[in-house]
């Protein structure tokens, strides 16, 4: 059997992983930034941030982003090997520091943005691999 090249499907659900996991990072961090920073763990403070991140929108925005990211994953590891799979998503890199500077206005360093190129060219060179090496059960050559 000849590997095949990535299908559509698969490159729709990479592009909803890329989308879907950072923003939903950006979200819980966001959200969690407004409950404020967890000093003590004793229980009765435990329970107030715990009040505090089931009450919050933002949070859950993030754990249904999350959601659908993992989803999008799960459904595109069903269709492509693992090895292509994560290095393609690593695109979400960029997206990472795209969000974390424009939405959570984090200063992203020069050499930051150098090492997300160096990324970002290594999703392209595994793009143009064959997305499957090994055959689905039921297909025959």
């Amino acid at each position: 059997m000849i590997p095949s090249r990535p299908r559509l499907k698969s490159y729709i659900f990479i592009l909803l992983m890329v989308i879907f996991g950072p923003l939903g990072n950006v979200l819980l961090s966001k959200g969690m930034r407004s409950v404020g920073a967890v000093t003590n763990l004793n229980v009765a403070q435990l329970f107030h941030v715990a009040e505090q991140v089931f009450s919050s929108g933002t949070i859950w925005l993030g754990i249904v982003s999350m959601l659908l990211f993992f989803v999008a994953y799960m459904l595109v590891l069903s269709w492509a090997d693992y090895s292509w799979v994560l290095p393609a998503s690593a695109v979400a890199y960029a997206t990472v520091a795209l969000l974390g500077h424009f939405a959570l206005g984090e200063a992203v360093a020069p050499l930051r943005w150098v090492g997300i190129a160096v990324i970002c060219v290594g999703v392209f060179v595994v793009g143009q691999t064959p997305h499957s090496t090994t055959q689905p059960p039921g297909d025959s050559a």
